[in-house]
């Protein structure tokens, strides 16, 4: 930790802190994202449970309209979609097949929970992409730093360059200890959400069945 606070260059030591700054925010995502999807998957299996012991397609409504969660949020808003079916309406939303109509909704709701999902992937990429090149940079410039420090004195010797050099080094190792993490949350996450998206798009489809085999009304 003193050889940290020792850095001669100050860009050298602003980029280390960026560094530090960038890791802080990679596992505050990804502890956060974790705590987040635990909840979530924990509603999502009570909300499943009760929504496929449901005897009757009114007593599935009242289950939907009780729970939480993602999937609660896909019944809820096919449910409401029936329910509009059922009534008259003259507008260009409602024109069409009801099976057509249903679907949309479904699909325009479970992209509204993918896209919800997907907070935080966006930092977690471009942190994961961007901290080699921004330890590099801190490298490079403590390199040339060291080497005009190097110059002044006029002595070339191993003990003179490799304090300066190691030093600027330091940048590209951390760099590349903040990229890890990050890329490896990224791939993670990113392989959660395609499972819950065909798990989604699986119940969508088992409830586009059962509003078909009720004519689309409650």
């Amino acid at each position: 930790m003193s050889n940290f606070f020792a850095i001669n260059s100050v860009v050298v030591f602003v980029t280390l802190i960026l560094l530090i700054i960038l890791s802080i925010v990679t596992w505050s995502i990804a502890l956060f994202k974790t705590w987040k999807q635990f909840q979530a998957k924990k509603l999502d299996k009570e909300f499943i449970e009760r929504f496929w012991a449901a005897r009757e397609w009114a007593e599935a409504q009242k289950v939907a309209q009780e729970g939480q969660g993602d999937f609660a949020r896909l019944a809820q808003a096919g449910f409401a979609e029936i329910k509009t079916l059922g009534e008259v309406q003259q507008d260009l939303k409602h024109m069409g097949k009801p099976h057509d109509v249903l679907e949309r909704q479904l699909v325009q709701q479970l992209q509204n929970i993918q896209r919800r999902h997907e907070r935080g992937q966006a930092e977690l990429a471009t942190i994961g992409s961007t901290s080699p090149f921004v330890g590099l940079f801190g490298t490079v410039w403590g390199i040339m730093h060291a080497l005009q420090d190097i110059g002044k004195s006029g002595s070339a010797s191993l003990d003179v360059v490799a304090g300066p050099i190691g030093e600027a080094l330091i940048a590209t190792a951390i760099g590349i200890a903040v990229a890890l993490p990050a890329v490896l949350a990224y791939n993670f996450f990113l392989r959660r959400l395609k499972v819950h998206v065909t798990d989604l798009e699986n119940f969508a489809h088992d409830f586009m069945r059962l509003a078909q085999k009720h004519d689309y009304k409650l």
